[in-house]
């Protein structure tokens, strides 16, 4: 089994064809989308009609779940809010409905364990999980989910760590990394002779300047394309 997940795609539309294509030539038998699909970049239709169209399977994260319903929690505020109601009126009933249709996790049977994956937490997409919390609070919630594997998008920042026999990772962020290299981030995990799963970390270059003029054309907050170029927010 060799398995590709992206996560933050954040309707980035360069970031997202380079990462296909990688895990095209990284010979993958699947991939999985694992939210934020939509927020903060300039492709939002073109992004989700792509993924569409290639039959990836995604769960949703926060900014889907505000873009496709009025949610009564408290609204964001800045360019996260800003984002989010000028991406849901680019987006006609089709993409609505594929926001609105989507499961709320993956799961995977592999010979080492399961493997559960989710965007913020088991409960919640919108919820944080600390990844770096006590040991006990990772197995907890491992054991919650009986699952041995976790795979869980929210920091932006690709992310393993190994708790006993449980390993949760972050696979970073596709369209909006802020691990302070620009690029798009993906994970690629695969069965080893023993059963074991092992991973690996890409990194991608693609067309900075395209999204950036995109962003900038849509007249969207000028941050944005800052951090596209920069891996980080500027301080």
């Amino acid at each position: 089994m060799r398995l590709g997940i992206i996560a933050e795609i954040h309707a980035n539309l360069p970031a997202l064809e380079a990462a296909l294509e990688a895990l095209r030539k990284e010979g993958v038998e699947q991939i999985w989308a694992i939210g934020d699909i939509v927020g903060y970049g300039p492709h939002p239709r073109q992004v989700i009609r792509k993924l569409d169209r290639e039959g990836i399977p995604c769960v949703p994260g926060a900014a889907d779940l505000r873009v496709a319903y009025a949610l009564p929690a408290q609204a964001r505020e800045g360019i996260a809010e800003t984002t989010i109601l000028w991406t849901r009126a680019q987006l006609g009933s089709r993409e609505m409905n594929f926001l609105r249709n989507l499961r709320s996790r993956h799961r995977l049977d592999t010979p080492g364990g399961r493997l559960m994956a989710f965007h913020g937490s088991p409960e919640d997409p919108e919820q944080k999980l600390d990844l770096e919390a006590h040991p006990a609070e990772i197995l907890k919630m491992l054991e919650g989910l009986r699952s041995r594997y976790g795979v869980v998008a929210g920091r932006h920042i690709p992310f393993r760590r190994a708790v006993h026999k449980g390993v949760i990772y972050d696979p970073g962020s596709v369209g909006l990394s802020l691990g302070g290299e620009p690029g798009a981030d993906v994970l690629i995990l695969e069965d080893d002779i023993n059963g074991d799963l092992v991973h690996h970390f890409l990194k991608l270059p693609y067309d900075y300047g395209q999204v950036a003029f995109d962003l900038a054309a849509w007249e969207l907050p000028e941050v944005l394309a800052e951090v596209v170029r920069q891996g980080r927010f500027p301080q």
